[in-house]
């Protein structure tokens, strides 16, 4: 799955939330779910797979300096 292919189905998904649908039709094929819930958690995977795919998204780490004083 390309990463456009991915964020359009990510707005299909968030769309079906929003409006409190549980079915719909994505490219010929019949999608349901049973809860919100598992609506939600494909939602976050999808996100997930989509920030892995995005290579246009640079990430950096934050290193925090601390010191422990022993006595």
């Amino acid at each position: 799955m390309t990463l456009a292919e991915m964020q359009a189905l990510l707005a299909a998904l968030l769309s079906m939330r929003f409006s409190g649908v549980r079915s719909m039709n994505y490219d010929g094929k019949q999608i349901t779910y049973g809860s919100d819930a598992e609506l939600a958690t494909a939602i976050f995977d999808l996100e997930r797979r989509i920030a892995a795919a995005d290579t246009t998204v640079t990430r950096s780490r934050v290193y925090r300096p601390y010191a422990v004083k022993d006595l």
